[in-house]
């Protein structure tokens, strides 16, 4: 057997043994804030203080018209009672899913503190006020490289991305600001459910969620 076929196997043997035991906290109705939003900074500001690796990151579930659906991670910008906010290029793959869908989910996955929170909603695009105030947060770096990106579109190497940075870079070499490209900005998901998951031992993990009803927010607790 080749070595590569030796490691693969030996990967494929270890799987199914490899486990942890979650064993840092506990979540009871008592504990969670009033509200969704709340709760969710809470959680951030845990993860902040803990160390956690980009706290801000979660992975982003679409569905395109068809029903197929794909995830990747991005980086939440904006959270308050209204929703959680990130931004993409609106021609991208993931802005076209949620232009045909107009939902969303995205998961909070706070691995060292044994915890994850799931936001799931319809979407909206944030006005451009709001687009434009965080754009100027961005490093000038990040601008132009929002304009040098075909985003989610095939290219043909990385020379062609080399030049078109090198391109936008001459065309805002005299700019002290770097206008927001026509098609980039933010999307907000508001939330119909949040979850609130904190791993426990022997897999009694503990699940609370936010449920948006017509008569207002319920909290229930789910079986793990």
């Amino acid at each position: 057997m080749a070595d590569a076929e030796i490691a693969t196997s030996s990967i494929a043997v270890q799987l199914p043994k490899m486990r942890v035991s979650y064993e840092e906290g506990t979540l009871s109705e008592g504990e969670l804030a009033e509200t969704w939003h709340e709760q969710l900074q809470a959680w951030l500001d845990d993860a902040i203080r803990a160390s956690a690796p980009e706290p801000n990151a979660m992975v982003l579930a679409t569905a395109n018209a068809d029903g197929l659906p794909a995830s990747r991670t991005v980086l939440a910008k904006g959270l308050d009672e209204r929703g959680v906010v990130f931004f993409t290029n609106y021609t991208s793959a993931k802005s076209h899913d949620l232009m045909a869908t107009r939902y969303a989910s995205a998961t909070f996955p706070w691995y060292t503190l044994h915890r994850q929170a799931t936001v799931r909603g319809t979407v909206e695009k944030v006005s451009f006020a709001e687009t434009a105030t965080y754009w100027a947060s961005r490093p000038r770096g990040s601008q132009l490289g929002a304009w040098a990106s075909p985003q989610s579109i095939v290219v043909s190497g990385r020379t062609a991305l080399e030049n078109a940075l090198a391109n936008v870079q001459r065309r805002f070499a005299d700019a002290d600001e770097v206008p927001v490209p026509p098609h980039w900005g933010g999307w907000r998901i508001r939330p119909e459910v949040v979850e609130f998951w904190q791993g426990r031992r022997d897999r009694m993990h503990d699940r609370l969620q936010f449920n948006l009803k017509r008569d207002g927010w319920k909290v229930e607790r789910l079986g793990p």
